[in-house]
């Protein structure tokens, strides 16, 4: 029976580790999205003024 509770613990903190890893890993992707928009805003705003700055 203790054999029992301990894959059953070593399962639900495998399983609480996962869950975090893939929340924070689908944060990051939004944030690297949000990045990425800011970014090219950027980019279009400097084509479209013309500036060239080295």
């Amino acid at each position: 029976m203790n054999i029992l509770f301990i894959v059953i613990i070593v399962v639900a903190v495998i399983l609480a580790i996962t869950g975090g890893l893939v929340q924070s890993l689908n944060f990051l992707l939004w944030v690297g999205l949000v990045l990425l928009v800011l970014a090219v805003i950027a980019w279009l705003i400097r084509s479209l003024t013309g500036s060239r700055t080295p």
